[in-house]
């Protein structure tokens, strides 16, 4: 399987092996072996989790340096609703005119790409002809979830992209008829809550490239933001309403469709529960299932700032404060000709944890795994550095590890050597003295 680029990296310096990630890990990613960990590329999808764990601070997410802003001539900032919510006593306005003062020539709302996405959803969920529950795409960590441990779901997903990619593309292409400057010259960059936006700017899903030219982190443009603060010189830019906002905390999407048959779940060991339901299909008379990996929504993004609580408060009162007479039956919006709406790309599913494409190999692997699962205590407390003691018996059977890893085992057989050579004692000849001769 080709190699792929992901946000969410290992700083080997800092880390200290202490297992605390393997045991949050959603798709079973990560492994400690020789007092370090190790993250399975192809299993990460940059959903943050071990982010969020690590004493050390030995994970990190990657984002683009600020720099290449310079790269181009025209520069526009798209930023995600959850940034609204960051800020203890600014207004959306006042946010968005610091991101002018901080050097883009314009800013274009993700929020109101939420707003046309939630149009398009209304009016997807109208046909008759899609699998149901319909599962959101919206958030890419979930999505690339599915690929791996859910592959069966995959014809549930809405094939819509996502507010940022249709965002950057409006942007972009307005700022072209405007400016008369090529696409190519065009700069957009995306103010990211999370790791999993920047992977998919860098491996889109379901697209074939992305019209954002580059992520920036949201921790570091919350003082950036807070520096370009002027109070005296605010312009007028918010243009989403509050269906738009509302998409930074759990359930604003689900609200923004006005799906009355529809639950939002955040935070992503309870989307996979539910996931694991629908694949059962126990919930097969729901129409549509917001799912997102982080608590709280967006806002609960491992790049911010604000405690997640207190942001999706200021989101509520935000959105409040603007238009709520958005009727999505029957609301035109402007510049969607032409824009790249829904998928291009079939999403596929990620065999990463196929064992073998030889399906002989693969079983007789199979049984090999059950029989070391068999014999492990089944604990599953990670102190081998495997999340679990079936992970454990995988990574035996593909070589990545020993019976011996598993301390149980280790001091099991400790004690039978121990026993051994107590016995050889006993059986050893008796040594001569020299005066009986």
């Amino acid at each position: 399987m080709a190699e792929y680029f992901h946000s969410v990296t290992l700083d080997k310096d800092r880390c200290r092996g202490c297992t605390n990630c393997i045991k949050k890990c959603p798709t079973e990613a990560i492994r400690v072996r020789n007092g370090k960990a190790r993250i399975i590329k192809e299993r990460c999808i940059d959903c943050g989790e071990c982010i969020r764990v690590c004493p050390y601070h030995a994970k990190l997410a990657v984002t683009d340096d600020i720099s290449i802003m310079n790269n181009f001539r025209y520069k526009i900032a798209l930023p995600a609703p959850s940034l609204y919510g960051q800020f203890r006593n600014l207004s959306i306005d006042e946010i968005l005119t610091s991101l002018i003062n901080i050097g883009f020539d314009e800013v274009y709302e993700v929020a109101y790409g939420a707003e046309i996405v939630s149009k398009f959803t209304r009016d997807e969920l109208k046909k008759n002809n899609l699998k149901k529950p319909v599962i959101s795409s919206a958030c890419p960590a979930i999505v690339r979830l599915i690929q791996i441990k859910f592959p069966s779901l995959i014809d549930n997903l809405l094939d819509l992209s996502s507010p940022m990619d249709i965002s950057a593309e409006i942007a972009k292409k307005n700022a072209s008829k405007k400016t008369g400057l090529n696409e190519e010259d065009i700069g957009v960059f995306f103010i990211s809550p999370c790791a999993a936006k920047v992977t998919s700017v860098k491996r889109p899903i379901g697209i074939e490239k992305s019209k954002v030219d580059g992520v920036f982190s949201m921790r570091e443009f919350y003082g950036l933001i807070l520096d370009n603060y002027k109070p005296d010189k605010t312009i007028k830019l918010n243009k989403a309403s509050m269906i738009g906002v509302g998409w930074a905390n759990s359930g604003g999407e689900s609200y923004g469709t006005m799906i009355e048959n529809s639950i939002y779940v955040d935070g992503i060991q309870s989307v996979i529960k539910v996931l694991e339901e629908i694949e059962l299909g126990k919930l097969n008379d729901l129409d549509f299932f917001e799912g997102l990996a982080c608590i709280g929504g967006c806002i609960g993004g491992p790049l911010t700032v604000e405690n997640n609580f207190v942001a999706k408060n200021r989101i509520r009162k935000l959105a409040d404060e603007l238009d709520k007479s958005t009727d999505l039956n029957n609301v035109v919006f402007e510049d969607i000709e032409g824009i790249e709406l829904f998928w291009s790309k079939k999403v596929m599913k990620n065999d990463v944890l196929d064992l073998d494409k030889n399906i002989i190999k693969a079983i007789d692997m199979m049984k090999q795994i059950d029989k070391q699962y068999k014999e492990l205590p089944g604990l599953d407390c990670g102190s081998c550095g495997s999340p679990t003691c079936r992970a454990l018996a995988e990574d035996i059977v593909k070589g990545y590890a020993t019976e011996y890893d598993c301390i149980f085992k280790l001091k099991d057989r400790i004690k039978a050597l121990s026993k051994e050579l107590n016995e050889l004692v006993l059986k050893s000849p008796p040594i001569l003295d020299k005066k009986e001769e």
